[in-house]
């Protein structure tokens, strides 16, 4: 009997050992590939985030000093904005507003805006999107250069009316076939602008990962 039982508590040991290793080694390996996907994803968010602001204008962590904000009256949807804050010196240099158009074709843009601390334009970029391929997808700048004419732009550049697409009396083109994906883009930087205007100073002096809500 102890004959018999002996061997049997040994595989069972044994067999426990080895699922044991083997659960230690896929912890091991999700953690590193974790990490390895982490770095790659904060590695290509600061290459969008220079594009707008280059390295040479700031001095600070662009990617950690951001803070997060929600106006569900003013960006007409619920989600939160990210806004990574670029400094020289601890002087404020810019914004660089990551932001959703919720009225685009087939749904939700994704952008990001970058405006200096003047109230500028710095520049414009479409991160996300499923408008219509060959049409709606022309606000990407991989497809066209439409999306560089927001910068320079400003509140007073054009004025109120201005912003908009040309069908709708604005100063900025649509595409032929295709007004509503350019039409949601326009709309969402100049409610950017209205925003930075109006909350300028309060981007720049909450502590990083600070929330900021507004009814």
């Amino acid at each position: 009997m102890n004959a018999t039982r002996h061997p049997a508590i040994r595989s069972g040991i044994l067999l426990g050992l080895i699922a044991l290793l083997g659960t230690a080694v896929l912890v091991f390996i999700h953690d590193q590939t974790r990490a390895r996907i982490a770095l790659q994803e904060q590695r290509r968010v600061l290459q969008q985030l220079n594009e707008i602001v280059p390295p040479s204008a700031y001095n600070n962590d662009l990617h950690t000093d951001r803070i997060t904000l929600t106006d569900p009256p003013l960006f007409q949807h619920a989600g939160p904005v990210t806004v990574y804050r670029a400094r020289m010196d601890g002087r404020p240099v810019a914004v660089i507003m990551r932001l959703t158009a919720p009225d685009g074709y087939n749904g939700d843009i994704r952008l990001l805006v970058g405006i200096d601390a003047g109230g500028t334009v710095l520049g414009v970029r479409v991160t996300e999107h499923r408008e219509t391929p060959g049409l709606g997808d022309l606000i990407e700048l991989e497809k066209s250069r439409w999306i560089t004419h927001f910068r320079g732009t400003s509140l007073t550049r054009p004025q109120e009316r201005g912003w908009a697409v040309r069908r709708d009396g604005g100063v900025f083109d649509q595409f032929t076939g295709a007004t509503i994906s350019p039409r949601a883009v326009v709309k969402a930087v100049h409610t950017a602008l209205k925003y930075f205007q109006a909350h300028r100073r309060a981007l720049f002096e909450p502590p990083a990962d600070a929330v900021v809500k507004h009814d």
